[in-house]
């Protein structure tokens, strides 16, 4: 068993310059940001380029083993076409104080086709694939196995109402698939964050052709609702927002302030981490692609000061702490405060800690509890003999509520 609670080496945003920004990889078949797909679909890769230039960029796959480790295959062996192609949809931004030029891939596509199942990353580079822009991991399933996920209380003398436990069922779609158990394992995260997940477990029980995992270690916090707001109309504050700030220097959004370490558990309905780019004028939907504008985003959390680090993580920065999203203590106003460049629309977001040791919790300010409505994903790999690659023949997911 491997739980990652986080590794920074292992994520999947490397983003060495800050002119690309909004990154976002998008699942039009399931219109969320899961990025898991089926032979035969296509995911969305969005971003924008805050030099507002008409560079044209490249782009490359790489094919990876179940623990997201490099396995060592060549391009030609996991993938039809060029090595690496161009990204050639891009158009700028408009009516915007922001400008930018805003950039779309579809893919696989007419170029390139991916010919195996399991974990990949999207490689997206300027000059050389060595200094790459930034990476984005996505799975491709095949239809082997069909998997149901089950998420129940875990209760124990320490932590008796913070836990979920997690019980996964796999049903083969082939009668010989499950003949060798030890070519088999399960992977499950939480809320699409990969660096949050139990890795490499084996089937405890087998009954024809289902599985079961059942592990007793298959438990993660339950954390809280993550906390969201929505600027899609910077003409007046809602949704969170206190106050909008439109002047010389740009836009700038300042939020309600929230408060450290809840005692209750209070339903709150969100989108486990995600966001949503959208622009709304005066009940005018817009463009978001490149009529959504930039803002100054200002985070607020009401606490005494603490010796730990508190960064504001979401799905918008792959819940990856970083000095740009790290927050500041305001002695005068007993306040921690961060202020992050974004583009307008709806997110969400959770305030974690990181100790001295490096370790990040989800839970300390935001509260844990086990009855929060967390996203779990489950994925099943398979690698027999005669195959030189470990492949993702099911994938599940379900919301526990």
């Amino acid at each position: 068993m491997k739980f990652l609670k986080f590794t920074f080496l292992l994520l999947s945003v490397l983003v060495f310059g800050q002119k690309i920004k909004s990154i976002q990889l998008f699942n039009p078949q399931t219109n969320d940001e899961t990025p898991v797909i089926k032979f035969g679909e296509q995911l969305v890769l969005n971003f924008d380029d805050l030099e507002n230039k008409s560079t044209v960029y490249r782009y490359t796959f790489k094919h990876f083993d179940r623990n997201w480790k490099d396995d060592g295959l060549f391009f030609t062996e996991y993938a039809k076409g060029p090595v690496n192609s161009y990204i050639q949809d891009f158009r700028y931004s408009f009516n915007t104080v922001q400008k930018y030029t805003h950039y779309t891939l579809k893919f696989p596509n007419e170029k390139t086709q991916l010919k195996i199942s399991g974990n990949y990353e999207i490689i997206v580079f300027d000059e050389s694939v060595n200094k790459p822009l930034f990476k984005k991991r996505f799975c491709v399933v095949e239809n082997g196995a069909n998997l149901g996920i089950n998420v129940t209380r875990f209760a124990d003398s320490k932590a008796q109402n913070l836990n979920q436990r997690i019980e996964v069922s796999a049903i083969s779609n082939q009668a010989s698939l499950f003949s060798n158990l030890n070519s088999i394992s399960l992977n499950v995260i939480q809320n699409n964050n990969f660096g949050l997940g139990i890795y490499n477990q084996k089937p405890n029980a087998a009954m024809g052709n289902k599985l079961l995992f059942q592990q007793m270690n298959l438990v993660f916090p339950g954390n809280n609702e993550f906390y969201y707001f929505d600027n899609k109309n910077m003409s007046q504050p809602f949704d969170m927002v206190a106050a909008i700030n439109n002047n010389d220097e740009g836009n700038h959004t300042y939020l309600h302030s929230v408060w450290a370490f809840p005692l209750n558990y209070q339903y709150q309905p969100d989108v486990n981490g995600a966001f949503y780019f959208r622009r709304n004028d005066l009940g005018i939907e817009r463009n978001a692609d490149t009529e959504a504008d930039y803002s100054w985003v200002y985070f607020s959390l009401d606490s005494e000061k603490t010796e730990k680090e508190i960064y504001v993580l979401g799905a918008f920065n792959d819940f990856i702490p970083s000095e740009e999203n790290r927050m500041s203590y305001d002695e005068n106003a007993k306040k921690y405060i961060a202020r992050i460049y974004l583009k307008q629309g709806f997110y969400n977001y959770i305030l974690a800690t990181k100790d001295a040791t490096g370790f990040i919790d989800l839970g300390e300010i935001n509260g844990n509890f086990w009855q929060t409505e967390n996203l779990y994903q489950a994925f099943l790999y398979y690698a027999p003999f005669d195959r030189n690659y470990d492949g993702l023949i099911g994938y599940g997911e379900t919301r526990k509520r």
